[in-house]
């Protein structure tokens, strides 16, 4: 990790910005059911009242999180040229030998079993990093390795543009 604002590439700020959204317009729905009941009510309905405003609080954290993201990315800019950053597709080869192509986002798709977040482990530890770099992270299983074999800047369709050492 770079240790300042790291950048974001364009799929994961429109991911954010549709979350964004989204929570947004969940906060005011359930913001408005809030004391509907002008403040009467069973124990049942008090249990209710203080669950709603345990989720507007859950909600305005995770929209607080999103919106100090997208900020500190915008100053960020861009990754340089030949660096992972979030949006990077790059390609690990793992201690046991295997090699796998990997993106890193900010959100998690679970339909998507090639994503790494970049507050994930390894995530991290790809950030910031060049294609021959070792990086270390931990696991629950204890410490691994992996070297950066190639990377693909974000919004990088262009064929061959993968960054190998030596190339």
């Amino acid at each position: 990790m770079t240790g300042g604002p790291e950048p974001i590439g364009a799929e994961a700020r429109r991911a954010l910005e549709r979350e964004l959204a989204d929570l947004r317009s969940e906060r005011e729905a359930v913001a408005s059911s809030l004391h509907s009941d002008g403040g009467t009510g069973d124990t049942a309905d008090q249990a209710d009242e203080l669950q709603r405003a345990t989720e507007l609080a859950r909600l305005d954290d995770r929209i607080s999180r999103i919106g100090e993201r997208l900020r500190t990315a915008a100053v960020a800019g861009p990754p340089p040229p030949g660096v992972v950053g979030v949006g990077s597709t790059v390609t690990v080869r793992f201690a046991d030998g295997t090699a796998q192509t990997l993106r890193i986002g900010e959100v998690a798709a679970p339909s998507d079993q090639r994503l790494v977040t970049a507050d994930s482990p390894l995530g991290r530890a790809l950030l910031g990093h060049r294609a021959g770099d070792t990086v270390d992270y931990s696991t629950p299983d204890g410490p691994l390795s992996a070297v950066v074999l190639a990377l693909k800047a974000p919004d990088d369709t262009a064929a061959g543009a993968d960054e190998r050492p030596g190339a």
